[in-house]
């Protein structure tokens, strides 16, 4: 099964969807599988991290800012060349383990969509497979 979601990005932020994710296995019906989290875009990303400290989050940011500047001498016309090297270290997808209809999760994990170039009308792909 195949579900599709929108998001609407205001910020560089990492936006947790796990309630999308949970959603899609419900409707899915599957008990056991994967879950595979995808998204489409090239200047945004899916990650796992810690969802009980919100100063993680602006911590991961703060780094990815520091890691991948903007800089004057990139020559992509759009000016969002910092925002393609954050996605493409991050990636595009994840893939969970369903378990007795329950992900398969650290206690402090939490699923996010990760913006590096908002504003945007963002989608993600949640796929959920009967083993």
């Amino acid at each position: 099964m195949l579900y599709k979601y929108q998001l609407q990005t205001t910020e560089e932020h990492m936006y947790n969807i796990i309630g999308q994710v949970r959603e899609a296995i419900v409707k899915s019906g599957v008990v056991n599988g994967l879950v595979m989290v995808y998204c489409p875009h090239t200047t945004a990303a899916i990650t796992i991290n810690e969802n009980s400290d919100p100063a993680v989050i602006q911590d991961m940011l703060l780094g990815l800012n520091k890691a991948f500047p903007d800089d004057d001498a990139f020559r992509h016309g759009e000016g969002n060349s910092a925002a393609h090297l954050k996605a493409s270290v991050i990636g595009a997808s994840e893939t969970f383990i369903l378990e007795n209809g329950r992900l398969l999760m650290g206690s402090w994990q939490g699923i996010y969509f990760c913006e590096f170039d908002p504003p945007r009308l963002r989608l993600f792909f949640v796929k959920v497979i009967q083993l």
